[in-house]
């Protein structure tokens, strides 16, 4: 609060921003939509979510619910489409008073351009990483540790905002430590997305598959030691078994 003197009075009035418009990625669909729109709706405001081109569905099954809720037309729309021209057009609106998005680093650098380049729209930006997890030699139980380290990276394909895909593990307890992980790897195999069986299941589209086949391609090239999987599977699917290099450097592409 600042400052006011005896004879002042300050008020503090929290209002809805206006129109949100929220960009979703394809990994979790829905409920990336809801962390966004549940919010805004909340606070008052309008909301224009673009999901991913590649996970449309559960978007628009959403907004037919929405509607059979009640809520007002227009106050919420489903907005299909492709993000260098969907997107880049809501980010560019000068009517679109907020921005909310989930999605690469690269892209939410462009968005940030695109709002300075209009309205100088407010903009939230959940962007990706290289998220390590660090595994010092007083661990009390390696056991746990590499079961949830496998989990981090393995889990939904490892298509994760925030997935672990880096380890660093101090060198007393680094051999033993990695063979708890690939142990704890090897139950994850990928399967029937419908099966609950299964840990993990398909790559979303063949743009991702060819891609991360390449980040593999480029280990090996680059010297480091594969010690587990790389390689697709056979299946009606686009399967890539868990994948664990060892010796992985900064300088590596898959390092960064």
């Amino acid at each position: 609060m600042a400052p006011t003197g005896d004879d002042t009075l300050a008020l503090v009035l929290r209002e809805p921003l206006g129109v949100v418009a929220a960009i979703v990625p394809w990994n979790f669909p829905l409920m990336m939509t809801a962390w966004k729109i549940g919010p805004a709706l909340a606070a008052g405001n309008s909301v224009i979510l673009k999901p991913s081109e590649k996970s449309p569905l559960s978007a628009l099954y959403l907004a037919s619910l929405v509607r059979e809720a009640g809520l007002p037309r227009g106050v919420f729309q489903v907005l299909p489409g492709f993000g260098h021209t969907v997107g880049k057009a809501l980010a560019l609106s000068m009517e679109v008073n907020c921005l909310a998005f989930t999605g690469s680093t690269g892209v939410g650098k462009q968005l940030l351009q695109y709002a300075g380049q209009s309205n100088l729209k407010r903009v939230y930006l959940e962007c990706g990483g290289k998220s390590p997890n660090i595994v010092f030699a007083d661990c009390k139980d390696l056991d746990r540790v590499a079961r949830h380290a496998a989990e981090a990276i393995f889990y939904n394909q490892g298509e994760v905002c925030i997935a672990g895909s880096r380890l660093l593990v101090e060198n007393s307890v680094r051999e033993s430590f990695i063979d708890r992980l690939l142990a704890a790897a090897e139950s994850m195999q990928p399967g029937d997305p419908l099966d609950p069986d299964s840990f993990m299941g398909a790559i979303v589209d063949r743009t991702q598959y060819e891609r991360v086949l390449d980040y593999i391609r480029q280990g090996v090239e680059e010297g480091a030691r594969l010690r587990m999987g790389g390689k697709a599977l056979d299946g009606p699917g686009l399967f890539i078994g868990p994948t664990v290099f060892d010796g992985v450097t900064d300088d590596m592409v898959i390092g960064r």
